[in-house]
């Protein structure tokens, strides 16, 4: 049922009029329409599109890629024609839109390091404290609540689906469609107002639209999730406008950054602060105001002031954008200077930083190898103006900018993230170390221009590998390392190519040579400590994390999670439950880290009796299975431990989810097996016992599969006693 914001008076008239012709009354004095009440406040929609391209939008000139819906919204709205990002990832440009503070406030620099402080107040929470119902609705893993985006929201809807790489790295996402029936379902009903924000992360690397976009723009696979995203929200539009709610709403639709495509050297983006990546689309329709379109100079820190101003409510103090309601009636903005970094690099990486500022028809770009460009002239920055000037006066100008803030100044806000959170964002194209390099002076050999190639050669040997083409792959990855010793990707990515071709030695030999020219960057040391503990060489790990009594990698709870699983295989118990500890401690979330303790603390258990460690083990086992119901080994080391404490009834639930989740869990057959002996149930038993012997029983010693035998004679003996 359509849904009226407030009484329409226009049908009542005709009987209103014969009700005053009936009571005598003149009809040339007509009853006042009666007072439909104070008009709700404005709702708020926000709709950000994850790495869009302003050149990718019909109402920007988008070439012969089509946007229909959100021209529709454009046609009646107001297009920025000159909106810039003021930084180029995910998690930094949501944070900046969402409170209203650049990166050198807010201390959010990079995805992979670093959760919004408490101490911001978010549009969310703004929103909410004026009687706003708020709800979120996000597409992509960069996103997640762990990062600190959710405060403010009634629902924070992340239920993303999970995606394999032919690498076998999992991302996390979800198409556009399902975030916008997320929205709408939420939106049904719904009285104002509220702020809805909508987040499509489908033109983000991978690009993977659905048919019959992938078959339409086969050759230009970007273009064809733009196209998507804009076919997802048309079922949005048509509803708020169906049901009049348009009237009554503010919408915003921005890009968090663009993508450079090869543009500049670069494919994606998060390395270079080029207009590719910083120049976004920003449009704004709001009750009451013109169409029309606005070329000043505005930016994502202006959103929040400006929907503030269109809603009708006050703008908190310490905002640093601008309101852009004088630019929308005509008016012009006070002239300033909008600040930009991509620090992605040197927060992930330990490249040299690179920063800069807009102002007027000039582009300055921090860096050791400084750029000045004419943003009149060449927006598409082909030529830098910097030869012959001297950078020291547009170094003094961007302090002026910054208020003698640097972008490397907030390491205090950076948190380092799991391992499997590393691996999700890493799959993104977001390589990073959770502890890299930092120098303290930076040269012409550290800046981003000089090192990005060498990361695009090894992007194209995963690429070449992926693709059959092996030895072009590793060819390629040995010119790296020629051309540059240092560069950590070169060995890490050769490392890893060698893992998975099954040549381990080859794979450990190449990740301890770069281990050696680069002894703390944890690039390398992950995947080499992590083989080394597949391959059974627990001294070597020790001896890497923990050599002399020095933690290079203390900051990194992967570390120590690695070094507590050697040191549990070398039999150092107390050193195992430890190093395991810190791992929890650093990381309470981490399924992962909850079982390897477990694991330490059975052990302890085993070897002592200690019914502390018993019940320690039992309830890292339980937290695991919490945290991740789907990890078969943590529900089998929870079955097996529940049988060893003399519980089978317990066990057995236990290990059937593990057999569910994983068929040929061997362990998980044989531990089942057990738990349905020791319950009395001797066919299941038999059973399970049976397969175990004929499929998993290979690695067992003669004296195991003795033991093995004579408990399976047993199950039968048991079942003959039963029917006699």
């Amino acid at each position: 049922m359509k849904r009226e914001t407030f009484p329409r008076g226009r049908g009542l008239l005709p009987c209103l009029f014969l009700g005053f012709l009936l009571a005598g009354v003149p009809a040339a004095f007509p009853a006042p329409r009666p007072d439909p009440g104070p008009k709700a406040a404005p709702n708020l929609l926000l709709i950000t599109i994850d790495t869009w391209r302003i050149d990718r939008v019909s109402c920007y000139g988008g070439g012969n890629l089509k946007t229909p819906n959100i021209d529709r919204l454009a046609d009646k709205g107001i297009v920025f024609r000159r909106a810039f990002a003021e930084a180029t990832t995910t998690l930094t440009s949501h944070t900046n839109i969402l409170l209203g503070l650049n990166p050198l406030r807010h201390g959010v620099h990079d995805n992979t390091n670093f959760v919004v402080g408490k101490e911001f107040l978010t549009l969310a929470e703004h929103l909410k404290a004026a009687g706003y119902a708020t709800a979120a609705f996000i597409g992509g893993f960069p996103l997640d609540s762990r990062f600190g985006l959710k405060r403010g929201f009634d629902v924070y809807d992340e239920t993303l689906d999970e995606h394999r790489e032919p690498g076998g790295q999992f991302y996390r996402e979800r198409k556009a469609e399902s975030v916008v029936a997320s929205c709408l379902r939420w939106l049904d009903g719904r009285a104002a107002p509220w702020f809805a924000w909508v987040h499509c992360f489908d033109p983000h690397h991978p690009y993977e639209p659905p048919e019959p976009f992938f078959s339409q723009y086969k050759d230009r696979l970007y273009d064809g999730e733009v196209a998507y995203v804009d076919f997802a929200l048309k079922k949005l539009i048509d509803s708020i406008e169906s049901d009049g709610r348009i009237d009554n709403s503010v919408i915003v639709v921005t890009g968090d950054h663009g993508e450079s495509l090869g543009q500049h050297g670069e494919e994606t983006h998060g390395f270079f602060a080029y207009n590719t990546t910083l120049c976004i689309p920003l449009i704004i329709h709001a009750p009451g105001v013109k169409p029309g379109s606005v070329n000043q100079m505005v930016a994502h820190t202006d959103i929040f002031p400006t929907v503030c101003d269109l809603l009708g409510l006050k703008v908190p103090p310490g905002l640093q954008g601008l309101s852009l309601l004088p630019a929308i009636k005509g008016r012009n903005l006070p002239k300033r200077a909008i600040y930009f970094e991509s620090m992605y690099p040197y927060y992930s990486q330990g490249w040299a930083p690179l920063y800069g500022f807009l102002q007027g028809s000039e582009k300055f770009i921090e860096s050791p190898i400084p750029e000045l460009y004419d943003m009149e002239k060449d927006f598409d920055e082909l030529k830098n103006l910097m030869a012959g000037q001297d950078p020291g006066k547009f170094r003094a100008r961007l302090t002026q900018v910054t208020g003698g803030l640097l972008p490397t100044d907030q390491a205090g806000r950076e948190k380092t993230l799991d391992r499997e959170s590393l691996e999700k964002l890493r799959s993104l194209g977001y390589v990073s170390s959770p502890q890299p390099v930092k120098k303290t002076k930076y040269g012409p050999g550290d800046d981003v221009k000089n090192l990005l190639p060498l990361h695009n050669k090894c992007t194209e040997a995963q690429r070449l590998f992926e693709s059959g083409r092996t030895a072009e792959a590793l060819d390629l990855l040995k010119t790296v390392i020629t051309e540059r010793e240092d560069f950590d990707g070169g060995y890490s990515t050769l490392g890893l190519i060698y893992g998975r071709m099954g040549r381990v030695g080859d794979a450990l030999a190449v990740l301890k040579r770069g281990l050696e020219l680069l002894p703390t960057n944890y690039l390398i040391a992950s995947p080499y400590v992590h083989m080394l503990n597949e391959t059974g060489q627990f001294a070597e790990v020790i001896r890497v994390i923990a050599a002399d009594g020095r933690y290079p990698f203390e900051k990194v709870s992967d570390s120590w999670d690695v070094l507590g699983v050697a040191y549990l295989n070398t039999g150092e118990l107390e050193k195992a439950r430890e190093a395991s500890g810190y791992a929890v401690a650093m990381d309470e979330g981490n399924y992962l880290f909850r079982r390897n303790l477990g694991d330490v603390e059975f052990a302890i258990f085993a070897r002592s009796k200690d019914r502390e460690a018993y019940q320690k083990s039992l309830e890292c086992y339980q937290k695991a299975v919490e945290l991740n119901p789907r990890d078969p080994s943590s529900r089998n080391a929870l079955g097996f431990t529940y049988l060893q404490g003399g519980r089978p009834a317990e066990a057995i639930p236990q290990l059937k989810k593990a057999l569910e989740l994983f068929p040929d869990y061997g362990t998980a057959v044989y531990n089942l097996g057990t738990a349905y002996f020791n319950t009395g149930d001797y066919g299941k038993a038999l059973e399970r016992l049976t397969r175990f012997r004929e499929k998993f029983s290979s690695p067992l010693t003669p004296d195991q599969l003795s033991a093995l035998d004579a408990l399976i004679q047993e199950c039968k003996s048991r079942l003959v006693s039963r029917v006699k």
